[in-house]
C-alpha cells in the first residue's frame, strides 16, 4: 500500500528530527509488521497529513514497546529477525525505545487535545499491561479475569486508543469505533497465543509453546487446567524446557478437553462484538473483512 509508506516515511522523518545516525540505523534495524494500526486508522480516517502522523506516532509507539517486551522476554528473535538485543545489547534496545517514545509524545503534542490524551492515556495502560505480564508469570495464574485484563491492557489498549483517535479525527462515533478497536486488539492477542500451540517454529519465527515455557499461562492453559481433573502434571510442567512428548502431551490433553476448540470460540465471539459494533457504519466493509480474516483463519 502506497499510504503505509507514507507512514514509514513519516517515522523517519519524525527520528531525523534527533539529528543521531545511530538511531536512523536502528530504525532499519527494526522488523516491519502488518502495520495493523496504521491500516485501521487510514480506513477509519481516511488518508491526510494528520492521520499519517497519527499512524507513524502509533506505530512509533508500538514498536517501542516491542523493543522494551524482547528486553523483558530475553527475546532473540522478532517477527523471524534477529531482535535489536541481539544484535546490540539491552541497553541500546530500552535506549532506542525510549527515544521513540519521546518522539512519538512530542509530536503528539501538536495534534488535537482529544487524540493526544487517548494516544497516551493507552500507552499508560499498555505499560501497566507488560507490568501485568511479568507479575502474572511469577506463579500459574488460573484467573481468566486476570489474563483478559492484562491483554487488554497489554494489546488492545492501543488498537483501541488507535481506533477512537482515527475516529475523533474523522468525526465519526468515537465509541463504536473504540468498541470495535478493543475487541481487534484483545481477539487478536487471543489468537497469537493460541497459534502459539497450533503453529510450528518455521511459521510463528519463534520456537513453538514458548509461551508457557516463559510462564505465560494463556486461554488454551487456563481452560485446560481448569478442566483436568488431575492437574498436577501440567503444573509440573510450567516454565520447562518441553520435550517432545510433553508438547505432545498438552496439546492431546487439549483436544480431549476442548480447550483449544473452545479458546478459538471465545475469540471468535469478541471478534464478533467488534464487528457488530460498526457493521452499521458507513464504509465499514473493510473493518468488518479484517476481523473475520484474523477470527476465522485455519488454526
Amino acid at each position: 500500500m502506497e499510504e503505509l509508506e507514507k507512514v514509514k516515511n513519516q517515522i523517519r522523518a519524525f527520528v531525523e528530527v534527533c539529528n543521531h545516525k545511530k538511531s536512523l540505523d536502528l530504525l532499519d534495524k527494526l522488523a516491519t509488521g502488518k502495520m495493523l494500526r496504521s491500516k485501521l486508522i487510514l480506513k477509519i480516517a481516511g488518508v491526510s497529513d494528520e492521520s499519517i502522523k497519527l499512524c507513524a506516532i502509533v506505530e512509533m509507539i508500538h514498536a517501542a514497546s516491542l523493543l522494551h517486551d524482547d528486553v523483558i522476554d530475553e527475546a532473540n528473535t522478532r517477527r523471524g529477525k534477529p531482535s535489536v538485543n541481539a544484535l546490540f545489547d539491552n541497553k541500546t534496545a530500552i535506549m532506542f525505545g525510549d527515544i521513540l517514545y519521546s518522539r512519538a509524545f512530542t509530536e503528539l503534542t501538536l495534534m488535537d487535545k482529544r487524540v493526544a490524551y487517548t494516544i497516551s492515556n493507552s500507552v499508560t495502560q499498555l505499560s501497566i499491561g507488560e507490568m501485568l505480564d511479568v507479575d502474572l508469570a511469577n506463579t500459574f495464574n488460573t484467573s481468566y479475569d486476570k489474563y483478559l485484563d492484562m491483554i487488554y491492557k497489554k494489546t488492545g489498549s492501543l488498537i483501541e486508543a488507535a481506533a477512537k483517535a482515527a475516529a475523533i479525527l474523522a468525526g465519526l462515533d468515537e465509541n463504536k469505533y473504540a468498541l470495535y478497536g478493543k475487541n481487534l486488539g484483545v481477539a487478536f492477542q487471543m489468537i497469537d497465543d493460541i497459534l502459539d500451540i497450533t503453529q510450528d517454529s518455521q511459521t510463528l519465527g519463534k520456537p513453538a509453546m514458548l509461551d508457557f515455557v516463559e510462564g505465560k499461562v494463556t486461554i488454551p492453559y487456563l481452560l485446560l487446567h481448569e478442566r483436568l481433573e488431575n492437574k498436577t502434571k501440567l503444573e509440573a510442567l510450567y516454565k520447562k524446557e518441553l520435550s517432545a512428548e510433553e508438547s505432545l502431551w498438552i496439546k492431546e490433553q487439549m483436544n480431549i478437553t476442548k480447550a483449544l476448540e473452545d479458546s478459538i470460540k471465545q475469540a471468535k465471539e469478541i471478534g464478533n462484538i467488534g464487528i457488530n459494533a460498526i457493521k452499521d457504519e458507513k464504509d465499514s466493509e473493510t473493518l468488518v473483512f479484517i476481523m473475520k480474516a484474523m477470527i476465522e483463519r485455519e488454526f
